[in-house]
């Protein structure tokens, strides 16, 4: 991996080099692994289940083109700045239509670049895609810090609104005075704490996960069967889905040492994020049923970054800055409402279903909201075409 970003204020270009020793020792890793006995339930709620593990690890092993994160990546215009003490990665790919609406979007955890960039296409070129010169975006795709090839930070401090105010740094440096927002998972939270910050030439923020439902559900309307159905799943994600936030936000350097010595131990832990995601990849790898853009290659494709790039441990890091009780900036609070333009998207497979309710007593600004049919928490990377869809019709009012 290079870069030749000389100055802290500099954008320089980033080009993907993976030396071919990584690799090898990557193919030894895996077929070196050493395997559980099985689960003792017909379910995922002992954890990740052997036979989609071995799959993996055997398609990984025998089948998966090592070379297919340098390729796509490189494929794409890629830079590096320093802002703030860390080296930022970004894909910036301007739009061929000189009025396109800049949009900076941000991924999550266990997410990178890879889930977001098969919107590239649709979004930037929205007239090969069934849009018109009017939708078009010019497109920055940062990695988190301490994610795939951005840096690790090397000081604490670097919690949501530090990375919200790093975004507005890098869109500033980029010339542009006018531009949007977007995020789910992680990235919501950095993408709401935009909106809250609200720096100048920021107009309009998306997201597809409500991130206050998370820090304060009981705060939510509950009189509806929808309202109640969306608690109930809250509930269930909080007692017994979520124990990778829970690791990572109290221990992430536990964790870190197998997400750092395992392939496959770094492979399950991504994979074990909600119930909708995960029943797809298994049977992805198991069943040969891909959900949508959740193809074998595609999933593996992110895997494969994050242990190349030995981020398994920083990237768990981030949420004990974002989430965990004993970092310096839990409890500091970021102002209360957003009062530019707020769209929202409902993905059916998401941990819940947001109603609408919830994101207007969430946001006094709400200027679109929607439900699709299809899609879950990794929306952009399992549908790309539909995502784009919605931020074209998300955006249209405040072009």
């Amino acid at each position: 991996m290079s870069t030749t970003a000389e100055t802290a204020a500099a954008i320089g270009p980033f080009h993907v080099d993976v030396p071919e020793e990584r690799i090898d020792d990557l193919r030894r890793r895996i077929a070196a692994a050493r395997w559980p006995s099985k689960e003792l339930v017909a379910d995922r709620s002992q954890g990740v289940q052997l036979a989609t593990m071995q799959e993996l690890a055997r398609y990984w092993l025998d089948e998966y083109d090592f070379g297919r994160v340098e390729a796509r990546l490189n494929a794409l215009p890629q830079f590096v700045t320093e802002i703030d003490g860390v080296d930022v990665h970004f894909i910036h790919v301007r739009s061929a239509h000189e009025d396109a609406l800049p949009l900076i979007m941000t991924h999550g955890w266990p997410g990178s670049v890879i889930e977001q960039i098969d919107t590239v296409g649709p979004l930037t070129d929205p007239t090969a895609h069934g849009g018109s010169a009017e939708d078009a975006f010019h497109l920055v795709l940062p990695s988190l810090p301490g994610y795939g090839f951005s840096s690790q930070p090397a000081e604490l401090g670097w919690n949501l609104g530090r990375v919200a105010r790093a975004w507005a740094e890098l869109m500033k440096r980029l010339g542009y005075t006018r531009y949007v927002a977007q995020g789910g998972d992680v990235g919501a939270g950095v993408t709401d704490a935009m909106g809250r910050l609200g720096p100048e030439g920021l107009i309009g923020i998306h997201t597809n996960l409500l991130v206050p439902a998370l820090n304060d559900p009981a705060a939510l309307p509950a009189d509806s069967e929808q309202e109640r159905a969306a608690l109930a799943a809250i509930k269930t994600f909080q007692t017994s889905g979520n124990g990778y936030l829970v690791e990572q936000a109290t221990r992430p350097q536990t964790i870190g040492y197998a997400l750092l010595d395992s392939p496959v131990s770094l492979a399950a832990w991504m994979i074990d994020h909600d119930t909708d995601a995960y029943y797809k990849i298994s049977g992805t790898f198991v069943g040969g049923r891909p959900s949508g853009n959740l193809t074998r290659d595609n999933i593996l494709d992110n895997i494969t970054l994050y242990w190349l790039t030995g981020t398994g441990a920083s990237a768990a890091r981030s949420y004990w800055e974002a989430y965990g009780p004993d970092a310096p900036g839990a409890g500091q609070a970021l102002p209360s409402d957003v009062r530019i333009p707020v769209a929202f998207t409902t993905f059916p497979g998401e941990i819940w279903r947001t109603p609408r309710s919830w994101v207007e007593k969430s946001y006094s600004n709400v200027v679109y909201f929607n439900e699709v049919d299809k899609g879950g928490h990794f929306a952009a990377w399992e549908e790309p075409e539909l995502f784009s869809e919605e931020l074209r019709a998300a955006f249209g009012s405040v072009r």
